[in-house]
C-alpha cells in the first residue's frame, strides 16, 4: 500500500499548495486523482515520487509511507527501487535519443531484468518496435508518450503514477491510453491516474478522490464518482436535463453552495 496521510505541502516557504491530503493506493489497483488546474495533484505525485526539491517544494506535515514505513525523505533514485515509477506531464523523453535507448534509461534500478522489460514493453507497445531505432523526437505525440510509459515500466514497478497522459493526443490514441493503462494494472502494477479527461479515469479506476485547493473533497469507488451529479456537471461536463446552468454567475453561485465543499 502506497499512501499520504495529513499531507501538507509548500512552495518556496510560502506557497501552501496541498492542505491535510489523505489517499491510499493500494496493490494492484488504479486509483484516479481528479480536479481542476492548480488543485494539487501533480503535487501529489511529487510527494510520492521524491520530486518537491525539484520545485523548491517540502512536507511541512504528515508523511508518505509505502506499507506503513516512512518514505517521505527519501531520494527519487531510492523511490524507484522500491519500484515508485512517474511519468511526468508533458513526457519528458530524451529526444536527441533512439527509442529503445530511452526504454533502456529506465532500466537502472533492475539492470538484470532489462531483456524481460523490454519484450514487456514491446508487448505493449508493438508501434515501438518499428520505431526502437528511430530518433524519439521524431514520433508523434502518442508514441512520445508510449515512449514515457514504456521507460517508468522498463524496471518493472509495483507502483506507477500517471500525470495527465492522455494531454494533448487525439481520441483515437486517448483509447489506445486507457487501453493500456488496464492491461499494465492487469498483469499486477498499482495505478495513480491523474486527469483531465475524468470520464477516462473514472470509466477504469477502481477508486477516485477529487481535490480542490489543495484538499481532498470527495472520495469514493469510482463507480459511485461516475454516477454523481455534481461531479458529472463540474468534472465531466454533463448536466442533469434541465438543469443546465446558464451564466457565470449562477455557475458560481452553485459552486459555492457545493454538497462537498468545506
Amino acid at each position: 500500500m502506497l499512501g499520504v496521510t495529513n499531507l501538507e505541502v509548500v512552495y518556496d516557504d510560502v506557497v501552501l499548495a496541498l492542505r491535510g491530503v489523505s489517499l491510499e493506493i493500494p496493490d494492484g489497483a488504479i486509483v484516479a486523482l481528479l480536479g481542476a488546474n492548480g488543485a494539487g495533484k501533480s503535487t501529489v505525485l511529487r510527494s510520492l515520487s521524491g520530486l518537491l526539491d525539484v520545485h523548491n517544494g517540502k512536507i511541512r506535515k504528515g508523511g508518505v509511507t509505502l506499507d506503513g514505513e516512512p518514505i517521505g525523505q527519501l531520494r527519487p533514485a531510492a523511490l524507484a527501487k522500491r519500484g515508485i515509477k512517474h511519468v511526468l506531464e508533458g513526457r519528458r523523453i530524451f529526444k536527441e535519443m533512439t527509442v529503445e535507448e530511452n526504454l533502456r534509461v529506465g532500466a537502472h534500478s533492475a539492470p538484470r531484468d532489462v531483456k524481460e522489460n523490454l519484450g514487456r514493453v514491446y508487448d505493449l507497445f508493438p508501434r515501438l518496435v518499428e520505431r526502437k531505432d528511430g530518433t524519439a523526437g521524431y514520433l508523434s505525440g502518442g508514441e512520445q508518450q508510449m515512449v514515457a510509459i514504456g521507460r517508468a515500466l522498463m524496471s518493472g514497478p509495483r507502483f506507477l503514477l500517471l500525470d495527465e497522459p492522455s494531454l494533448g493526443l487525439a481520441p483515437k490514441i486517448v483509447a489506445q491510453i486507457r487501453d493500456i493503462v488496464v492491461e499494465i494494472n492487469r498483469q499486477g502494477t498499482g495505478v495513480l491516474l491523474v486527469e483531465q479527461n475524468a470520464t477516462m479515469a473514472l470509466s477504469i479506476a477502481h477508486h477516485g478522490y477529487v481535490m480542490e485547493t489543495g484538499r481532498v473533497v470527495m472520495d469514493r469507488p469510482a463507480a459511485d464518482l461516475l454516477a454523481d451529479d455534481d461531479v458529472r456537471e463540474f468534472y465531466l461536463g454533463l448536466h442533469t436535463e434541465g438543469d443546465e446552468k446558464q451564466s457565470f454567475r449562477e455557475v458560481k453561485h452553485y459552486r459555492r453552495r457545493k454538497r462537498w465543499a468545506s
